[in-house]
Parts: structure tokens; C-alpha cells; sequence
């Protein structure tokens, strides 16, 4: 009997079909992997089955769990299964999460909710499950706030408040997004352990084919709301007997043809770095341990030098937490350094007002890691999108910039309806394709982007990388790419620079430092990279 049994359901949110008539079913200690595109009804298909649907939403067929129907079930009932039986990591871990309250109380919570244990037995149960997901007592204690963490760092938050009591089900969006490969290789493991241990069902949701592959024993592919096809993971994805599983395995693998600029002159020795970066530190107040010790400073970024020269593409890697998105900040002037010094175009940066500022704003803009936080909820995409144009020296007509901004909309693969939307209407794939159209908008110099891919579906993110290569070439975009995917990196990228603790630990070709990697750090990341090739010649072996 399976633990999950999902029968023709059908969900409208409005008069707006989301779900198709959708079968799925996860068995005790088995694995289901659940992939498609953004917009497909993954993440839909998961809210039904913890009924946290909008109002307008209109869900019929059959839900059931452990031979309880959960389309009638009570509000009761779904408040005692949500997070004791029934578990769900979220995809987005900033919204998931209360900011006013400690990591400490929001993984406690759930225990003294469901168990009624006392405070202290919590809190020791709560500290037990952050160490497990790779946030150790010495680092993280349980006093630190969501705000104080990496985006890595509290997406373990979210998937420790989710095993905290071993759920029969556990329902995991996206749970390894904001996670470099070698934490994401420890979660899959911890994923496994719980599934063997407890004989836990896993729906895995998810944009990354090798990693359903390497976890998956069932795979359902869906595309706009319908089942596209199903089975076993291994030979699903090998033979491919759907036209559109063969297009995601071949977006997955995907590298973009890249063609330089010719400006020959824009990368002459005797003209300036795009970019440079000389003896950059930050330093942050530590955490005072008594009323009369001062707190020793913890220094983020190390004694870091690097440059970037026109129309250069350079991949910052490492572990969550080493340091990458403090650089990324200092780099943007929305950070100050402790010391050290930044020149764009030859000009100082560091140290400047606003005003002084306006030039770098307009040819340096940012994909941030958090396309929610990154938005203001309150107004129009269209509004959003056009923000980098007060920076130009010509402002556009009100017609002029709804026609840059259809056209910055299309090249992301949205629509010129979308243009009237508010940001809580999107899927958090298609923010992160919003917030890459108004970084390529005002057409930059230099782009800053932080995991600019990590939230789209492998189809979406063929077409961005081919973006980022067609400006790249054409017009000598520079970027600067701070990702945890190897693979984008390897598809993207002229050179590597790996950074562990605050320093540049090795730095050279793209091919030289990932094929043949000589620092620990480098080393550690190329082999918990995942492969979608690997991966199903793993499974086949696995399944006979």
C-alpha cells in the first residue's frame, strides 16, 4: 500500500487550470522524483497535498495519505499531520522562515508542538538536527537569527525543522538550491539516511536532473499540469521515449556556443581592468561571550585580489559561508571594506557617496541570490524591471520603456502580460528570470550575478546561459558569476577563482582548475559536483 496516493487531481486557482487530471504515488522508503519546468504544477501538486492552497483554489480527484483523505480532511487534522507526519521543506527558505524569531525557536517549535517536551529537551533535540545539517553548536548557536545566516545556510535551517520529528512523509521543493555541491551531497545523504532509517516517503522536487537521478527511485515528469510521462528514474531518462524528456536531458547538459567580442582594443595590455580589486578585508563584530570582553572581529573576506578584464567571464566558487557574496557586495558598493581598494573603469569606488556613484550603478548591475528580497511587493513588474533606467543619461518615454522592458521581459521568456503583474504572482524561477532582465536591461558593463541560475528549470536556464554567451560576445558583457554549480561554471566561464575562508585559495583557466584541480578546496568541490551522466549509469548499474 502506498503512503501517498494521488488520483486525477485536478486543481484551478480561478478560472486558471493548474493540474490536469495527475496521478502519483510515493510507497514507504521510497524516493519519488517529481521534475518539470517552471510553472509545470510541481510546487502546486506539494501545497494540495499539505492543503495550503489559495482561497481561489479548487482542487477535486484523489489525495491520500496513510488512508486518510486529505481533500475532506479538517483544518484539525491538517494542523496534527502538518509537520509531525507530513514534513515539507519550502523553496524559498527567506519566506519560510520568521525573521523575528532565533533558528533555536523555530526548529524547537515544532518539537514542544507535536511532542509536548519540555523547553530544555527541545532545545537539545533542535541542536541535535542543525548539527546534522551541517550548522555545528561552535558557529551557529541557537540564539542566531534567519538574517544573520547565507542563503545555504538557512535553507538547513528549513530542512532541519522538517525532519525534526522523522516524518512518514517528507515533501522536499527545491531542497538543495541554495546549497554548494558538497553540502548538497551531505543533505541528499541525511535524505537517504531518514528514508532507510525510518522507512520515510520522499517526494523530491526538483530542477536538477542528476540529482533526482542520484536519489530517486520513481521519477514523474509533468508539463503544464500533465503527467508527461513516468517510471522508473534510470531508464526513464535514458531511453527518453517522450519528445519532452529528451528536451530536458538535453537542456541539463546544455553549453552555450560563446564568440568574444572583437574589440581587440577593449583588451589591450596597456588599458585598464574592467574591474580590480586590491587587498580587500572585511571584517564583521564578533559576538561578545561576557559584558566585559570585547568581541574579537570575524573577518569575512581575506586579503583579496583579483581583476576582470572587458568582456571577461570569471566564476567565484566555494562553500557556503567562505565569503563569496560578502565580495559580491563590496564589489557592488553596498558594503564597505575594512581595507583595501576597488577601482571600476580605473575609478576608485570604495569610500564614494551616491551621487559619485551614478556611472559605476549604470554599467555594474546585480542578479541577486534572493529574487523575493530583492523586490518590492508592492509594485508592478513593469516599474520593477525599469529601475536601472533612471541611471541613463537619456531617460525614456513612458513608451520607450514599456517597449525595453517587453523586450527584457522576452528574453527571459516572459510575455508583455507580465508587465502588469505584482512579483507574489510569479513562481520563484521565474523572479529569478525578472530580476536577470533588469540586470541586462540598461545593457551593463558588468554583471554581477549571484547563483543567477540556481532557481530555473533546466530549460530556462539553457536559454539564460545562452543570453548571458550572445551578450557576452556581442556587446562584451563581463560577468562576474558566483555560483555553486560547477557546470555552469564549466558551460559559462573563461576562469575560476576558488575561494575558501575569506581567501582566493586558486585561480586559473576554467578547464585547468576543474579538471585538474590542485588546491583541497577545488579539489572537494569537483568531486561532490553532480552528473547527469554519471548519475543515470550509477542508477542503471543499481537497478539491474
Amino acid at each position: 500500500m502506498s503512503l501517498l496516493e494521488i488520483e486525477k487531481l485536478t486543481l484551478s486557482i480561478g478560472a486558471v487550470p493548474i493540474l490536469k487530471g495527475v496521478d502519483l504515488s510515493v510507497a514507504p522508503g521510497e524516493v519519488m522524483g517529481l521534475v518539470g519546468e517552471s510553472g509545470s504544477g510541481k510546487s502546486m501538486t506539494a501545497l494540495t497535498v499539505m492543503r495550503l492552497l489559495p482561497f481561489s483554489a479548487t482542487a477535486s480527484g484523489r489525495v491520500a495519505f496513510d488512508g486518510i483523505d486529505l481533500l475532506a480532511a479538517s483544518e484539525d487534522q491538517m494542523c496534527a499531520l502538518r509537520g509531525d507526519d507530513i514534513g515539507m521543506i519550502f523553496q524559498e527558505p527567506m519566506t519560510a522562515l520568521n525573521p523575528l524569531k532565533t533558528i533555536g525557536e523555530q526548529v524547537a517549535e515544532g518539537i514542544r508542538r507535536h511532542t509536548r517536551a519540555g523547553r530544555a529537551e527541545a532545545e537539545e533535540r533542535a541542536r541535535a538536527i542543525l548539527d546534522r545539517v551541517g550548522l555545528p553548536e561552535a558557529k551557529f548557536p541557537l540564539s542566531r537569527y534567519p538574517h544573520e545566516l547565507s542563503g545555504g545556510q538557512r535553507q538547513r535551517v528549513v530542512i532541519a525543522i522538517a525532519c525534526a520529528l522523522k516524518p512518514k512523509l517528507l515533501i522536499a521543493d527545491e531542497p538543495t538550491t541554495a546549497l554548494d555541491v558538497v553540502l548538497q551531497a551531505q543533505i541528499l545523504d541525511l535524505l537517504r539516511d531518514l528514508v532507510r532509517e525510518n522507512r520515510m516517503g520522499l517526494l523530491l522536487i526538483s530542477h536538477d536532473l542528476a540529482v533526482v537521478t542520484e536519489m530517486a527511485d520513481r521519477i514523474t515528469i509533468l508539463r503544464r499540469g500533465e503527467v508527461m510521462e513516468a517510471g522508473e528514474t534510470a531508464p526513464t531518462l535514458s531511453v527518453q521515449e517522450h519528445p519532452y524528456t529528451r528536451q530536458l536531458a538535453q537542456a541539463s547538459m546544455h553549453v552555450p556556443e560563446r564568440h568574444h567580442a572583437p574589440s581587440s582594443a577593449l583588451r589591450s595590455s596597456e588599458a585598464p581592468p574592467l574591474l580590480a580589486v586590491e587587498n580587500l578585508t572585511r571584517d564583521y563584530p564578533g559576538r561578545r561571550t561576557s559584558l566585559f570582553r570585547r568581541a574579537e572581529p570575524m573577518r569575512a573576506v581575506d586579503d583579496v585580489s583579483f581583476s576582470i578584464e572587458p568582456g571577461r567571464s570569471v566564476a567565484l566558487v566555494g562553500r557556503s559561508g567562505c565569503g563569496k557574496s560578502t565580495l559580491a557586495r563590496m564589489v557592488l558598493a553596498l558594503d564597505r571594506p575594512t581595507s583595501g581598494a576597488i577601482r571600476f573603469r580605473g575609478e576608485a569606488i570604495t569610500g564614494r557617496g551616491e551621487a559619485q556613484l551614478k556611472a559605476a550603478r549604470r554599467d555594474m548591475q546585480v542578479v541577486f541570490q534572493d529574487p523575493y528580497g530583492s523586490f518590492d511587493p508592492r509594485q508592478k513588474v513593469e516599474k520593477l524591471l525599469a529601475e536601472p533606467l533612471h541611471l541613463l543619461d537619456k531617460k525614456p518615454s513612458r513608451a520607450e520603456r514599456r517597449e525595453m522592458v517587453a523586450h527584457a521581459l522576452a528574453e527571459v521568456g516572459l510575455g508583455p502580460a507580465d508587465m502588469d503583474k505584482y512579483p507574489h504572482e510569479f513562481s520563484g524561477g521565474q523572479r529569478q528570470r525578472l530580476s536577470i532582465a533588469r540586470a541586462l536591461l540598461a545593457r551593463p558593463r558588468l554583471v554581477v550575478a549571484d547563483e543567477p541560475v540556481s532557481a530555473l528549470d533546466v530549460s530556462i536556464r539553457a536559454h539564460i546561459l545562452d543570453l548571458f554567451a550572445e551578450l557576452n560576445g556581442r556587446l562584451g558583457v563581463a560577468y562576474l558569476f558566483i555560483t555553486h554549480d560547477l557546470t555552469v561554471a564549466r558551460a559559462i566561464t573563461d576562469e575560476v577563482m576558488v575561494m575558501q575562508e575569506g581567501r582566493i585559495v586558486e585561480r586559473g583557466r576554467t578547464a585547468d582548475v576543474l579538471d585538474n584541480p590542485r588546491s583541497d578546496a577545488a579539489r572537494e568541490l569537483v568531486a561532490a559536483a553532480p552528473d547527469l551522466r554519471r548519475a543515470i549509469a550509477r542508477k542503471m548499474h543499481e537497478q539491474g
